[in-house]
């Protein structure tokens, strides 16, 4: 187990004396069983029930939430003290709708215990038209590792600390875009990362990516509503790895005959089992930042590693320094978005947006944006020169506020005050941010944006 720094958030969580029982999102195998296992070291007792076994029983069993509470204290030989600290951990919680239900009394009857639920279909109780508590519960998202853990866990804390205070000294810059190009490869599976840290072989991550693969699939025939939708699910999971980052329709999505509808509620499951995500377009250039949801959204996968190999394109990442020289720059555009996700959680959002120029017959597009108080930043993956950034320049063009742009590659951290090509020549500042420090946009735009 290495660090993950959702443990943070939990911790805020724990010292809330207004909290809610906690539920823990994410896709599966990233770790959430994991994470909650080593956070319920820091309580004086930890309760672990899976519901995918017998423990489901015992929400069968009983209707009362001080019941189960009792028999619990009994079962695992806990003295009722509300100065002592509980963690009770309700694993596969969707197994069982009643201790979904149960969730809200533990909040208002049990309010000293600490509960967190977790599961790695929380999506598929909408086919049972279940819901968690509303207002009775909080949640966070774990996502696959990112660059900041990979590297804490790699080279430990110092070098992590480098990135979180973005301090990286230029004499360091090749070694952490080499750094981030392997992480890139990798992804930020936990077993993956793990595996490769022990061993430093990609090969030997083969088996790892196939069987979480093979999980996924499997999953598919327990979420979905009928065969049909489990064959639609399984043609997505089999071909959406091949349009990571890129603009989708969804009729007809990968040579198949599905229908709009068909792929798109497809897709809406998978969204909610946190394997991709339908980022959509912003259209204005200023806040606030509302997507454009009858136009095309661009597919991002849930990680890079499983994207690579599902891609086949591991053996291009070695032989090309230049992470955009990979796969199209598409490579590069996933796991950015990836590290986005990152900021985003950190800010509690839950969307990812791009821009695209809303006129007919005149096409721009800019990879992402973040919207910072009232101004919306775009961000443009790019190598090169500021003269190639032609959407950006449009972007730039079209706005009537003061523009801070940001530029994602493998050069240095620089700050430099640019302007839009003749005739229109207008200003704006410019970000060069090296892709070492894209899960730290929020920072660096605090830092140097202004």
């Amino acid at each position: 187990m290495f660090a993950r720094d959702l443990i943070q958030q939990m911790q805020r969580w724990r010292d809330n004396p207004h909290r809610k029982p906690l539920v823990l999102r994410g896709a599966r195998q990233v770790g959430k069983t994991t994470l909650v296992r080593e956070f319920g070291k820091e309580f004086d007792s930890f309760i672990s029930l899976n519901l995918e076994k017998d423990d489901a029983g015992i929400f069968r069993r009983f209707s009362n939430v001080n019941d189960v509470w009792q028999y619990l204290c009994l079962k695992h030989h806990i003295v009722q003290d509300k100065r002592r600290s509980v963690l009770l951990f309700i694993d596969e919680i969707q197994e069982e709708p009643k201790a979904v239900a149960m969730l809200r009394y533990f909040y208002e009857e049990l309010p000293w215990v600490y509960v967190i639920a977790a599961g790695s279909r929380l999506h598929s109780l909408m086919k049972q038209h279940v819901s968690f508590p509303v207002g009775r519960v909080e949640y966070l998202t774990l996502r696959p590792c990112s660059f900041v853990e990979f590297v804490n866990a790699k080279e430990g804390a110092r070098w992590a600390d480098m990135l979180r205070d973005v301090s990286v000294p230029e004499f360091m810059h090749e070694e952490m875009i080499s750094l981030f190009n392997k992480y890139a490869l990798v992804g930020g599976m936990p077993e993956a990362v793990s595996t490769y840290l022990e061993h430093q072989d990609v090969e030997r991550l083969a088996p790892i990516y196939s069987s979480l693969l093979k999980g996924y699939n499997e999953d598919a025939e327990k979420f979905a509503g009928n065969t049909e939708q489990v064959k639609i699910l399984r043609h997505i999971l089999g071909t959406a790895w091949l349009s990571a980052a890129e603009t989708i329709t969804f009729s007809g999505f990968g040579n198949s005959s599905y229908t709009s509808t068909q792929v798109h509620d497809g897709m809406d499951l998978l969204e909610r089992a946190y394997l991709l995500s339908l980022d959509y377009p912003i259209t204005s250039t200023s806040a606030p930042a509302l997507p454009a949801t009858r136009r095309a959204p661009k597919l991002i996968m849930v990680d890079s590693g499983l994207t690579n190999f599902l891609a086949g394109i591991q053996l291009e990442y070695l032989r090309h320094k230049e992470l955009l020289d990979t796969w199209r720059g598409k490579a590069a555009e996933q796991i950015v978005a990836q590290e986005l996700r990152t900021v985003l959680d950190r800010h509690y959002r839950e969307r990812q947006y791009f821009w695209i120029r809303d006129k007919k017959g005149a096409t721009a597009e800019v990879d992402f944006v973040w919207q910072e108080g009232t101004d919306i930043i775009p961000i443009e993956v790019k190598a090169g020169t500021n003269s190639h950034l032609r959407s950006l320049h449009v972007f730039v063009n079209q706005s009537d506020r003061p523009v801070v742009a940001v530029r994602v590659w493998s050069g240095p951290l620089s700050v430099q005050d640019a302007q839009t090509p003749a005739p229109e020549k207008k200003p704006f500042r410019l970000v060069n941010l090296p892709f070492y420090y894209a899960g730290q946009l929020d920072k660096v735009i605090a830092k140097y944006g202004r």
